[in-house]
């Protein structure tokens, strides 16, 4: 078992220089003891590369994305980027991808949003290929991968891929073809009832190990608990009107995401946390940290990095 953090951690990271600042806070989560530092794709920089700098800098924690949007990037750049981060980090990389919400992205790219099941299995496919260290050769329906040069970069390690699948279609599809998922909004009673049987049974049937089943938890270790309420309500109150979000906060019998955020101190966190591991969670990672002030974002880390090491 271990705890991450995912980066931005909710505050505006800096006015100034965003990647340094965040490449500092990656320092700051490896000194509170953590396991890793995931980034977030947003639309100002690139996850990937923002992943392999801060490894490369920060030599002592794991690194992944949480998570990379697969429409509108072809399968090979994002195969390209990922490469190259793993070799930046010496192995450390772990790719997160994520079919993203059409509703949100068709209107802001403009481009058509492809069949989703189709395109992540056709997706996976591919990168599968290239991290095995094999020149992919593929005509799907969505794409195809027939690169002229060789896409597989050499002496790369193989990166472990996985997937932000919340429905039973994604879910198979990951469990078949990933490593394992990530989850944002997936209380612990959706965790154990909708997403990792689904997973573990269909990583069973395609003769996968066990996949990693991650769980990403907005917590916040403070004293004003009612001033980071209030932020999260205003703060994730979009993920509600998504209709895979809203099927998981049904399930959990919530209305708002901010009711699956762990608020208060120490005891508070550390036994909202504990549920998600019973709930079958092999790793936590640890998102909206900085829904409060940089202190309490600091002393979320630092109790987390204790927490990491008494598990």
């Amino acid at each position: 078992m271990t705890i991450g953090v995912t980066l931005p951690a909710g505050e505006n990271p800096s006015p100034h220089n965003t990647v340094d600042e965040l490449i500092t806070q990656a320092h700051q989560a490896a000194d509170a003891g953590l396991g890793s530092v995931w980034f977030s794709q947003l639309f100002g920089y690139d996850a990937i590369s923002l992943a392999g700098l801060a490894g490369r800098e920060v030599p002592d924690i794991e690194i992944g994305t949480s998570v990379v949007p697969i429409y509108p990037r072809h399968p090979l750049l994002v195969a390209a980027l990922a490469q190259t981060a793993q070799a930046a980090v010496g192995g450390r990389f772990t790719l997160g991808i994520g079919l993203g919400a059409k509703e949100f992205l068709e209107p802001v790219y403009g481009l058509p949003y492809a069949p989703p099941i189709r395109h992540l299995r056709e997706y996976l496919t591919v990168l599968r290929t290239v991290f095995a260290g094999e020149e992919p050769r593929f005509d799907g329906e969505t794409f195809a991968a027939r690169p002229p040069f060789p896409a597989v970069l050499p002496g790369a390690t193989e990166t472990s891929v996985i997937v932000a699948a919340l429905g039973p279609q994604a879910l198979r599809v990951t469990g078949e073809l990933a490593d394992g998922t990530l989850t944002f909004l997936a209380g612990p009673k959706a965790l154990s009832t909708l997403i990792a049987p689904v997973l573990t049974e269909a990583a069973s049937k395609a003769g996968r190990p066990a996949p990693r089943v991650i769980a990403a938890v907005s917590a916040v270790v403070t004293d004003d608990v009612d001033a980071v309420r209030a932020n999260a309500l205003e703060k994730l109150a979009f993920y509600g009107d998504l209709p895979s979000y809203r099927r998981l906060l049904d399930a959990e019998g919530v209305s708002h995401g901010a009711d699956l955020t762990l608020i208060g101190d120490e005891a508070t966190v550390e036994a909202g946390i504990r549920r998600y591991f019973e709930a079958g969670a092999t790793e936590i990672v640890a998102s909206q940290t900085g829904l409060g002030s940089a202190e309490d974002r600091l002393r979320t880390w630092k109790f987390l990095g204790e927490l990491k090491s008494r598990l």
